[in-house]
């Protein structure tokens, strides 16, 4: 299994994400989600996962003007999550089917220890 850790390239807590990864020696693929983004079925994922409300950032600029608060399904959050990346909180990590979102190093640790080196 390969980590993923989709994160912004300005947000401090995506850096530390990367570094902790680094430090333990496990390789893992950078992705820049403002300048490549998530795929629809990556996005899904993460969201069953860790649930749609976990991914949602609503500190980020322009949250509070977008429509995003105003939208109720889900189908309709994924879609607009979609096309305005810089809602999703990050870093956003990823281990097969797993996720998790912000800084859960208790929980990459188990990763480690059930062998994702």
């Amino acid at each position: 299994m390969a980590i993923q850790v989709f994160g912004k390239s300005k947000c401090f807590d995506t850096k530390k994400a990367e570094r902790w990864f680094k430090e333990r020696g496990v390789k893992f693929q950078s992705v820049d989600l403002i300048k490549f983004g998530m795929s629809q079925g990556e996005l899904k994922s993460v969201i069953q996962s860790v649930g749609i409300d976990n991914v949602i950032d609503t500190q980020a600029k322009g949250y509070a003007e977008s429509l995003l608060p105003y939208t109720s399904s889900v189908d309709g959050k994924i879609a607009y999550l979609l096309e305005n990346q810089a809602f999703i909180k990050t870093p956003i990590v990823r281990n097969g089917k797993k996720a998790t979102v912000g800084i859960e190093t208790e929980i990459w640790s188990q990763w480690i220890k059930d062998g994702i080196k």
